[in-house]
């Protein structure tokens, strides 16, 4: 009889093993239905009357200069924290028994806050969140839907009116498929369709999660660039890139000048484009042509996509 039942709960587990895969997608939400998600987004947020707190969880693809390249966008009274790792996923920073991979190593900055701390104080106007590449992944191992919404709703828990942003990044310039290619598919069928869609499909979620759509101003911009053939230092999106997926300071400006326009919700042209690194010294400086290229195409994209929030009644 113990022989018997030990055959049927291993192909019991082989049964579930194969209809699941190796991975946290079992029992997943359906996303939420197209119109129900795009009637989330149909009134725009109103901008900011004053600087924010912002908190920011990620991994290198936030990094330390970019936050703080978005607070010199912003001017005085802009404030941020963040929690970074190598690679980290959302999963990583909620669980407490999860290692964070390069927490040490990426956190020794005045700005390190821990985030369940942080979101619980009830301190941020905004908290922007990211997952872990690659995306598919991630979606196929983590379950960054689930994570997703316990972030939200822990920052909610600390203060309901708190803006919540899912920053969608990008992918290694070499991807099969074609770079500017995966942007193109990638939003609506991994950050939208499999996370975001699906953690808005929770019970105990009833507003929207926002989303800094800096894929897609990334696609547009290398679409810009190669129409032009060279805009001020770039001459391909490749220039953006210190290696095959992180940003110099050139796409650092890029991603900080998409996080304010989202933040604030206000056209960034006209911003300056000589800036400095968390540590002080002197970012790469994109140039007045690229840099007003780039605040052009940052303003296009970001006020056409209904779920940043924004609108193009703001200048």
């Amino acid at each position: 009889m113990l022989h018997r039942l030990k055959r049927k709960s291993t192909a019991l587990l082989l049964t579930l093993v194969s209809a699941c895969g190796l991975s946290a997608r079992c029992g997943l939400p359906d996303p939420i239905a197209r119109e129900d998600f795009d009637a989330l987004y149909a009134t725009p947020l109103s901008p900011p009357e004053s600087p924010l707190k912002v908190y920011h969880l990620g991994h290198s693809l936030v990094g330390k200069d970019m936050p703080a390249m978005v607070a010199q966008l912003a001017g005085a009274g802009h404030s941020y924290n963040s929690q970074l790792g190598w690679g980290a996923n959302l999963r990583e920073h909620w669980e407490p028994d999860v290692p964070v991979s390069g927490f040490d190593q990426e956190n020794t900055h005045r700005e390190f806050r821990d985030p369940h701390e942080a979101l619980a104080s009830g301190e941020y106007d905004a908290v922007i969140l990211t997952e872990a590449l690659p995306i598919r992944s991630a979606i196929k191992y983590q379950d960054p839907q689930n994570y997703l919404h316990k972030w939200a709703t822990a920052a909610w828990a600390g203060d309901p009116d708190t803006r919540v942003y899912f920053y969608e990044s990008w992918h290694e310039l070499d991807v099969e498929e074609g770079w500017i290619v995966r942007l193109d598919q990638d939003l609506e069928r991994y950050w939208e369709g499999e996370i975001l869609r699906r953690a808005l499909a929770h019970d105990d979620i009833s507003q929207p999660i926002y989303v800094i759509p800096v894929g897609q101003v990334m696609a547009a911009f290398a679409r810009r660039v190669k129409e032009n053939n060279v805009i001020g230092p770039i001459h391909s999106h490749q220039d953006l890139f210190s290696d095959k997926i992180h940003f110099n300071d050139y796409g650092a400006y890029l991603v900080a000048l998409t996080h304010y326009a989202v933040l604030y919700g206000r056209s960034p042209e006209g911003l300056p484009y000589t800036l400095r690194r968390a540590d002080g010294t002197a970012a790469a400086s994109p140039g007045p042509e690229a840099a007003l290229a780039m605040q052009q195409t940052v303003w296009d994209v970001v006020k056409a996509y209904p779920p940043s929030g924004v609108t193009d009644a703001n200048p």
